[in-house]
C-alpha cells in the first residue's frame, strides 16, 4: 500500500472511525459498503440521482451543544470530505432497545417499500427533514423526496407513511446524538493555519500518498490562496457535485484536490444596505432561503436545480465556476448584474459575470486564482425580475433553456433591461440585441416577430441532445413574451415586496 500518510476521521453513531489506507478519491459510499460493511446504503446510479445512497452528514452547530445535518449522496462524496464531522447512515436508525425509529415504523406498516432497494434512502431523506421539521407539510415531504426513486412502490404509502411517522413527535424523531457531539469536538480541524520555521503557511493533508499526490482541507482562504499559488493545477473541491461524477464516471484521479468546506470565511454570507456578497462555500440550499422573499423567481430555478442532498452540498460558485452552457443559476445572476471577487495570492479583482465566460467551459481565471464571493445586488425600488427553467422533468433535470429578465417600467417602458440564457450558446449569456428590442418600449408593443429576428442574428443555430435548436429558439421567444404579457402585475407586485 502506498497510499496514506494521514488518518480521515470523523463519528459515527457515538464511535470515532479513523480511516487508514484510503484513496483520495474513495467515496463514502464505497467505504461504507466495503469496508464497515454498513450496506444499507446503495449504489443506484453512481451520480446523485436516485437518492438510494442517501447518508446524513452533520457538524457541530454554531454554539457547539448539538449537531447540524445535511442529506448527502455518499456515491459523490469523497471520503476525505468526512474529516471532522459525523455520519449517520440507516443503521444509525436503530434504537439501543433494538426498535426502529418512527420513520422505519410508518413505511413498514404502510407498506411503503416493495423491493426495498431505494428504502434506505427514503428513510434517511425523510428522517433529515424531520430534524428539523417534524411536522412536515405534503409540500415539504414531496420537496424531500424529489431526488429518491422509486420505480415498484408509488409514492402514495411513503407519503402517508411519514404523515404517520409525524405523529410521533419531534422527541422521538430526533436522531440519537448525544454522545456524538464530545466526540466531533475531539477531532474538530484547526480553525487557524499553521506556519513552518520561516513563518509560511503550511497546508496539513488530510491524505498524502508517497507519490506526493495529496487531499488538503485549509480552514481559511490565506491557505487556499497560498496552496493554489504554489499547485496552480490543484482540483478545488467544494460540493463534489461535478467532481464526484468525474470520480466515478470519468475515472479521474486529480493529483491535488483542496477541499473548500472547512474555510469558514468562504460560508459567510455579508450584506450591505444593495448587495449580498456570497462566500464560494454557500450551499445552493442556503441561496435558496437568502433570495426567496427579493427574487422568488431565482428561489424557483434553484429549487428545481436537483435534489435537497444535491442542493445542500453544491454551490453557486461551483456552478459558476463548472461554466456549464445550461448551468442553470447563471442566467439569474447575470440579469441581476452578479460580480465575482476573484483572488490570487492576496490579490483580488472583480469581474462581472457577463465578462467571466470566454467560451465553452473556459473563463478568464489565471493559473492559482479563483472565486472568493459572489456580490448580488438586492432589488433596486422599482425592478421586476423573471425566471424561468425549461426541461422534460419538473425537477431535478437539466434545462433545455432557462430565461431570466430583469427591468423597470419608467412611463410605462422598459428601461435598464438585462436579458440572459442558457443552453443557446456555448456557455451562459446576455442578449444585448434581444435587449436592445425590448428596451424603451411599452411591454405590448414587443412582437413574436422582433424577438425572433433578434434571436436569428444573435446565436449560432445548433441543435443538442435535450432540444433542437428550432424549440429552443421558439422557447427563448416565448418565455419573454410570457413574461412581458404579465408585466404590469410583476411590477406592482414587487412595488409591494419592496414597500
Amino acid at each position: 500500500m502506498t497510499q496514506v500518510t494521514n488518518t480521515v476521521r470523523f463519528v459515527l453513531d457515538g464511535k470515532i472511525v479513523e480511516a487508514q489506507g484510503e484513496r483520495r478519491t474513495t467515496t463514502v459510499l464505497d467505504y461504507l459498503r466495503e469496508q464497515l460493511h454498513r450496506t444499507g446504503s446503495k449504489e443506484g446510479c453512481a451520480e446523485g440521482d436516485c437518492g438510494a445512497c442517501v447518508v446524513l452528514v452533520g457538524e457541530l452547530n454554531a454554539a457547539g451543544t448539538g449537531v447540524d445535518y445535511v442529506p448527502s449522496n455518499a456515491c459523490i462524496q469523497l471520503l476525505p470530505t468526512l474529516d471532522g464531522k459525523s455520519l449517520k447512515t440507516v443503521e444509525s436508525l436503530k434504537r439501543a432497545d433494538g426498535s426502529l425509529h418512527p420513520v422505519q415504523e410508518a413505511i413498514a406498516s404502510c407498506h411503503g417499500s416493495q423491493c426495498g432497494f431505494c428504502t434506505p434512502g427514503i428513510v434517511m431523506s425523510l428522517t433529515g427533514l424531520m430534524q428539523t421539521v417534524p411536522a412536515p407539510t405534503r409540500d415539504q415531504i414531496t420537496n424531500s423526496l424529489s431526488g429518491n426513486l422509486c420505480r415498484c412502490t408509488g409514492y402514495k404509502p411513503i407519503l402517508d407513511a411519514t404523515l404517520a411517522a409525524s405523529q410521533a413527535g419531534a422527541a422521538q424523531l430526533k436522531l440519537d446524538d448525544g454522545a456524538d457531539v464530545a466526540l466531533l469536538q475531539q477531532i474538530r480541524r484547526a480553525s487557524t493555519p499553521s506556519y513552518n520555521l520561516e513563518g509560511e503557511i503550511v497546508v496539513q493533508p488530510v491524505v498524502r500518498t508517497r507519490k506526493g499526490n495529496e487531499f488538503v482541507s485549509p480552514a481559511t482562504v490565506a491557505e487556499v490562496a497560498q496552496y493554489l499559488l504554489a499547485h496552480p493545477q490543484a482540483t478545488l473541491l467544494a460540493g463534489s457535485t461535478e467532481i464526484g461524477l468525474q470520480v466515478n464516471k470519468q475515472f479521474t484521479r486529480p493529483e491535488h484536490i483542496v477541499y473548500l468546506g472547512n474555510v469558514a470565511e468562504l460560508r459567510q454570507v455579508a450584506q450591505s444596505a444593495s448587495s449580498w456578497r456570497i462566500g464560494a462555500q454557500v450551499s445552493l440550499t442556503q441561496v435558496e432561503a437568502l433570495v426567496a422573499t427579493a427574487y422568488p423567481d431565482f428561489a424557483e430555478v434553484l429549487r428545481r436545480f436537483g435534489s435537497p442532498p444535491i442542493r445542500s452540498t453544491a454551490t453557486l460558485a461551483g456552478n459558476i465556476a463548472n461554466g456549464s452552457p445550461i448551468g442553470d443559476s447563471m442566467p439569474c445572476l447575470m440579469a441581476l448584474g452578479a460580480t465575482l471577487q476573484l483572488r490570487r495570492g492576496d490579490k483580488t479583482r472583480s469581474v462581472a459575470l457577463e465578462a467571466f465566460y470566454t467560451g465553452q467551459k473556459k473563463n478568464v481565471l489565471q493559473p492559482g486564482e479563483f472565486i472568493e464571493t459572489i456580490e448580488l445586488p438586492k432589488p433596486a425600488p422599482g425592478q421586476v425580475f423573471r425566471a424561468h427553467k425549461v426541461s422534460k422533468r419538473f425537477d431535478q433535470d437539466i434545462s433545455a433553456t432557462c430565461c431570466a429578465l430583469s427591468y423597470a417600467l419608467q412611463g410605462g417602458k422598459l428601461a435598464q433591461v438585462k436579458l440572459a440564457y442558457n443552453g443557446l450558446t456555448p456557455s451562459p449569456s446576455r442578449a444585448p440585441r434581444l435587449e436592445a428590442v425590448l428596451h424603451g418600449r411599452a411591454p405590448t408593443e414587443v412582437t413574436a416577430q422582433d424577438l425572433d429576428a433578434a434571436i436569428a442574428t444573435s446565436f449560432t443555430p445548433r441543435d443538442g441532445l435535450r432540444a433542437t435548436w428550432r424549440y429552443r429558439a421558439l422557447v427563448a421567444r416565448n418565455l419573454v413574451l410570457q413574461f412581458l404579457e404579465e408585466a404590469p402585475v410583476a411590477a406592482n407586485a414587487s412595488k409591494e415586496v419592496l414597500a
